[in-house]
């Protein structure tokens, strides 16, 4: 392993922390501080959904030709856009089974994170077959939610949606290795956070959603 790739990786994992900082701190914070929550919140949900849309968007098609500062810039405000919508996690759930669960997340991405960083195996070849799943997972959960409204199909997603990104954690932390050479270091650091970031996230909300027990 190059020093380059070892430094890359460090700092994808300092961006990552950072980012799973923020959320989950701009969520706690919300949580415990209701009349501010109330009044962020009063603007709705979709300003937060155009805004980590566009975000994506950014990242994931013109990050080549985004200065790194830029890029930084629209991970950290896509890190604070998600922990106002976590601020619902606080509330609803258990703070002993927020903890656990997000311990139990942490020790799955970090398997499966260190598969995809010591293997030798060419895993690009998953990647067109999780997205395709990682679709289908997203229609299947928007008609559950607007048509069929079935607690068992919500179960079932939710296991799918498990798999699904415990297959991203390794996908992505592997595919620094082949982005490394043309985004840079810098680039790829914050491209590679923000990535295993939404991998992380998206894991402990399926396993909260499955697991968590509820603040009745």
């Amino acid at each position: 392993m190059t020093e380059e790739l070892s430094n890359t990786f460090s700092k994808i994992f300092l961006w990552l922390g950072i980012g799973l900082l923020i959320t989950f701190g701009v969520g706690y914070y919300l949580s415990i501080n209701e009349p501010l929550m109330m009044q962020v919140l009063s603007v709705g949900i979709l300003p937060i959904i155009i805004i980590e849309l566009v975000i994506s968007i950014l990242m994931g098609f013109r990050i080549q030709k985004m200065n790194p500062i830029t890029a930084k810039v629209c991970y950290l405000i896509f890190c604070v856009t998600t922990g106002i919508t976590f601020s619902s996690i606080f509330v609803s759930f258990k703070m002993s089974s927020i903890i656990s669960v997000f311990a139990i997340t942490a020790i799955i991405f970090g398997l499966l994170a260190f598969y995809g960083f010591v293997t030798k195996k060419d895993l690009t070849k998953i990647g067109t077959i999780i997205f395709i799943a990682l679709i289908g997972l997203i229609i299947g959960e928007l008609l559950n939610f607007l048509i069929f409204k079935s607690p068992t199909t919500e179960l079932a997603l939710c296991g799918i949606g498990v798999l699904i990104f415990v297959l991203y954690i390794a996908y992505d932390t592997n595919n620094v290795k082949r982005i490394l050479p043309t985004l840079g270091s810098e680039k790829t650091a914050i491209f590679g956070a923000f990535q295993l970031y939404l991998d992380f996230i998206n894991l402990f909300i399926r396993l909260l959603q499955l697991f968590g027990k509820r603040d009745d």
